[in-house]
């Protein structure tokens, strides 16, 4: 059968496996893997189901899956170096650590890698054959050294660590070229940089990542999960020669780390030499043409531009002659140029079998609804986050978790960039995660019909009279969260059959979800609720003998609040100029701020509106009484009305930030505005386009800002340029969507010109105006 239709077969719905990690393993949820040897147990909890791994002894235990809901374990004997992982749902693929590790501890007895390659390259004969050569240790007679298939062991304890029998007649055995797992080294620009330095170059302690003081950043380790930034360890997340971190020094906000080279072998890459996948990190072609078809500058050279980016500071990242390459992880391979007015641009570089690969710059359906129909298989959205929050992972990208489903092999599904898709005909889109440790996830999208299923007919029945998840409330049967609280007696799954009772064992057994073990979870009669927490929603054991369970549909008690338009928004990507139209009242936060003196008396404030002519019927004008500018000389004010404007579908004010919020680096938001758009189209109406934040460091790099963007701002948009706010747009807000909600995170403020290349947009940081704003609502 073929891979990609057992995936289908196995992949159906996920729910976030919760409880304490098991102690020697590393969890992935979502993920499951098809393995000839392993054995079959009933348990309770995962920590169980690891006793089980570690008491095999007729294979070995490399891994197990656990799915709690089944309360099912299953031990195997593979893991994730060695099988294909698929996605699965409710389940939790966990890893024994050890045999994960990819460097030895003392003379490595108890290495279990992947390696198979001598210290010169040849590479190793398998431990179970006899030729070329006729070997002392076999699997057999050494059932405990663990001689799997070709892979460096040490079973004599070698000095020299692990080796291995070659596939040379004229060399019999070498040993292999494995580092030190406490050799606190780095290798190429120190990327995948784990060890525990915290020191930098200059002398400084690193502060933690997870903390805002002194410096505020927006490398968030919740948030940047695939990044690893652990406590206040030196990193590279952002493409530097080597790892750094911000200092616990108020004066200095970051450093490099004097981390020295590894002796040993780099990790080795499959060379793309016609064309490239993912961000283009392992192209090694010869195009050295841009778009625009302009001549590369050779890495090597330092004119016409002096740059950093040198075959000495980025090793392995084939920076030969002027080829285009991708050395500091930007969208796609790029270069610096030979034009003296062009410093760099992206290259003509074609992507591997992928017309809608990230490289790419289709432009979305100008009409496309963020709501998907039926299964949402046609779904072409721009949504690239999950339902607990999580960033999708680029399609074509198999970091940090591998996978079949690419552009290349699903050519009709569309799957562009990092976009929610549902290429294999799953019940939702849904997409890879970023975080290591959840391989998959369903979109943070909602049906285009909100209307509920129809049952089935012989295996449903209505739900009972409607009541709220707030008791004193009765107007109707919602969910408030994911509905950990829900209290109310929907009893139907979502494709229409009945529940089973939480006290029945038929049609199916189960024994971790009963009032006896779960009594403040609700768990009455046969309604749906969430008694694990599963960031899907409430859910049921059903009463269909070949569906064990499956999530209800229950409406969200939510009403009219911030940042949740009524009309959906496009979510266009480019911005102002450049841009697109935006759809009328998609963004209902928007104002225009008219005047014909400097006096306050004079300006007028405009609500509800699209066109910049104003005549629409559902605008509201308002007289300004004062006008507060922001502290200390900041480009941000606060407006106070003569009357109170009229909430309504087309007047809803966005959200503020939480206090000192920072923006983590890449996450996507978006500006409006009725400014200059120099030609692009859209003059007189509302338009808008997307763009990434760019952390502060970088945006203060001598070739971006060179320093000028200070604390309380923040940097977004698209470093190679061609699209930017403009003049006419200043005041506006910069959106970001976080948790169903649009959250005003910037105030547009200033910029070196209009859609200039490496020179983005500034904004006024709203998060750090939070008291000024409260104090100054108190007091006016």
């Amino acid at each position: 059968m073929d891979v990609n239709a057992l995936a289908l077969i196995l992949g159906a719905l996920i729910c976030s496996v919760r409880g304490s990690e098991v102690e020697g393993y590393t969890k992935t949820a979502g993920a499951w893997i098809l393995s000839l040897s392993g054995r079959k147990y009933s348990v309770m909890t995962a920590v169980e189901c690891a006793r089980k791994c570690d008491a095999e002894t007729t294979f070995t235990c490399r891994s197990f899956i656990y799915i709690e809901k089944d309360q099912e374990c299953r031990t195997v004997g593979q893991n994730s170096k060695s099988e294909t992982v698929l996605r699965r749902s409710s389940t939790a693929l966990y890893e024994k650590k050890v045999y994960l590790l990819e460097c030895v501890n003392g003379i490595g007895t108890d290495y279990r890698g992947t390696k198979s390659r001598t210290k010169t390259g040849k590479l190793c004969q398998r431990w179970g054959v006899n030729s070329p050569h006729r070997p002392n240790y076999k699997p057999q007679t050494s059932p405990l050294a663990d001689l799997e298939s070709n892979f460096c062991r040490n079973p004599d304890a070698d000095s020299g660590g692990p080796w291995c029998y070659t596939t040379d007649a004229n060399t019999r055995w070498e040993h292999c070229n494995v580092s030190a797992c406490s050799e606190d080294c780095i290798h190429c620009s120190g990327e995948d940089y784990r060890g525990k330095a915290s020191t930098t170059e200059k002398g400084y302690t690193c502060q933690r990542w997870d903390s805002q003081q002194p410096h505020n950043h927006g490398y968030d380790p919740s948030v940047l999960s695939e990044k690893y930034l652990e406590g206040n360890y030196c990193r590279n997340p952002d493409g530097d020669p080597r790892p750094w971190c911000f200092t616990t020094n108020p004066a200095k906000r970051w450093d490099f780390c004097d981390i020295p080279r590894c002796t040993s072998e780099p990790p080795t890459i499959v060379p793309e030499t016609t064309c490239f996948t993912g961000e283009g990190g392992s192209y090694r072609g010869t195009i050295g043409v841009t778009e625009s078809g302009k001549t590369c500058q050779s890495w090597s050279s330092q004119t016409p531009h002096k740059h950093n980016r040198t075959p000495d500071n980025y090793p392995c990242k084939g920076l030969d002659n002027n080829y285009c390459r991708n050395p500091d992880n930007q969208r796609k391979p790029w270069c610096y140029t030979t034009d003296n007015e062009t410093r760099w641009e992206y290259c003509q570089v074609p992507t591997c079998g992928d017309s809608a690969g990230p490289g790419n710059d289709a432009v979305i359906p100008p009409e496309e609804e963020d709501c998907y129909e039926d299964n949402g298989s046609s779904y072409r959205g721009i949504t690239s986050q999950t339902v607990s929050g999580k960033r999708c992972q680029a399609w074509s990208s198999m970091t940090p978790h591998s996978h079949l489903k690419t552009p290349k092999d699903f050519p009709n599904a569309d799957l562009r960039r990092n976009f929610c898709r549902n290429p294999d005909n799953d019940r939702a889109p849904w997409c890879y995660t970023t975080n290591p440790g959840v391989r998959w996830e369903y979109c943070n999208l909602e049906k285009c019909s909100t209307n509920a299923p129809k049952p089935t007919p012989g295996t449903a029945t209505q739900p009972q009279s409607p009541t709220t998840e707030d008791s004193g409330q009765t107007e109707r049967d919602c969910k408030i969260g994911n509905g950990e609280t829900y209290r109310g007696k929907i009893s139907i799954t979502i494709l229409g059959v009945t529940c089973q009772a939480w006290s029945a064992q038929s049609p199916h057994t189960h024994n971790s979800f009963t009032e006896e073990t779960h009594g403040d979870k609700g768990l009455e009669s046969n309604y749906c609720r969430n008694p694990d927490g599963d960031v899907n929603g409430p859910w049921c054991y059903t009463t269909d003998p070949n569906k064990k369970w499956d999530y209800c549909l229950i409406p969200d008690c939510a009403g009219l609040k911030c940042g949740s338009p009524a009309i959906k928004p496009k979510r266009c990507f480019g911005r102002i100029v450049g841009g697109c139209v935006s759809k009328p009242h998609s963004w209902p936060w928007q104002i225009s701020l008219r005047t014909r003196s400097s006096r306050p008396g004079y300006y007028k404030i405009v609500l509800g509106i699209h066109t910049e002519r104003a005549i629409e019927a559902s605008r509201q004008v308002r007289d300004l009484e004062k006008l507060v500018l922001g502290p200390n000389g900041a480009d941000i004010a606060l407006l106070k009305l003569q009357t109170p404007a009229l909430l309504n579908e087309k007047v809803i004010p966005a959200c503020l930030p939480d206090k000192d919020y920072i923006v983590p680096s890449q996450t996507e938001c978006y500006v409006t505005g009725w400014g200059e758009t120099q030609g692009t189209g859209g003059n007189g109406v509302l338009k808008e386009a997307g763009f990434p934040v760019i952390e502060n460091k970088i945006c203060n790099r001598p070739a971006y800002l060179n320093g000028r963007v200070k604390d309380h701002e923040m940097c977004a948009g698209n470093i190679e340029g061609g699209t930017d706010s403009c003049q006419g747009d200043s005041g506006g807000p910069l959106v970001c969507h976080s948790n169903n909600r649009f959250i005003l995170q910037g105030v547009t403020s200033w910029g070196l010109g209009c859609a200039n290349p490496m020179k983005p947009g500034v904004y006024a940081r709203v998060s750090k105006f939070i008291d000024w704003i409260k104090n100054t609502m108190e007091l006016n």
